[in-house]
């Protein structure tokens, strides 16, 4: 009876188109699941660089030496990104991903620092990690939901990424407090959309290394809170 049924089971599907299907979103499944869970991993090393800029002064160092800070922060993220991609299919890479987390929250640490100088400081980083959340998960469950494809956006939103840096490096010497708040608001759009693009592209298999997803979601999380942290630091802020 069993090989009966198996043999029955082999001419109505003789490729197996069913099983590979079902591999298939297991696989991406995996590697959603493994996604979020070293992204929020990363989160450790985030708060712990932060604490560390904050603790030994290095917003001072950095608003000292502008030019040098950036020169730093090019050479430090792409060299690491760099890295991150080179040994992603090992502990290696989960390594330097971490590795670069706790250096980004070092960066982060001049604008943490400002804010924190406000008397509503505390608030203003709590009220942008809840907005940075909310837009994540609304982004998340959309790329998850929607049965349309993003694929299509991810050319422009890297022509609007690379934009906005130029921008924001002219911005270091021009110093136009216009310029900068068109950037911040910019890129709270652009990477909140790169959060819908990068999901989806993991969800539709686009994506298969959870390394390399990893690194892509956290900088779009990073990019759209600190300039949502810097916008309320501007506007929110109080010293009364």
């Amino acid at each position: 009876m069993n090989e009966d049924l198996q043999r029955n089971l082999r001419t109505a599907n003789p490729y197996g188109f069913g099983a590979g299907a079902t591999g298939n979103l297991l696989a991406r499944n995996s590697v959603l699941r493994n996604t979020y869970w070293l992204l929020a991993l990363s989160m450790i090393p985030t708060v712990l660089g932060a604490w560390a800029g904050i603790a030994f002064n290095v917003a001072g160092v950095m608003g000292a030496r502008p030019g040098m800070t950036m020169l730093v922060f090019f050479v430090g993220a792409f060299g690491l990104m760099f890295a991150i991609e080179r040994f992603k299919n090992s502990g290696v890479g989960v390594a330097l991903l971490l590795g670069f987390t706790f250096f980004m929250g070092v960066m982060l640490s001049r604008l943490l620092a400002f804010v924190l100088g406000f008397n509503n400081g505390v608030s203003l980083i709590t009220l942008a990690f809840g907005g940075t959340a909310i837009i994540f998960g609304a982004m998340a469950t959309i790329a998850t939901v929607s049965k349309r494809d993003f694929s299509g956006m991810g050319k422009w939103l890297l022509v609007g990424a690379l934009v906005i840096l130029f921008a924001a490096v002219a911005n270091i010497f021009l110093q136009v407090p216009a310029l900068m708040l068109t950037i911040s608001v910019l890129a709270i759009v652009i990477f909140s959309a790169f959060m819908l693009y990068d999901v989806q592209r993991v969800i539709n298999g686009g994506e298969i290394n959870y390394v390399s997803a990893t690194l892509a979601i956290y900088l779009d999380i990073y990019n759209v809170f600190s300039n949502l942290l810097a916008l309320l630091g501007i506007f929110g802020g109080s010293r009364d």
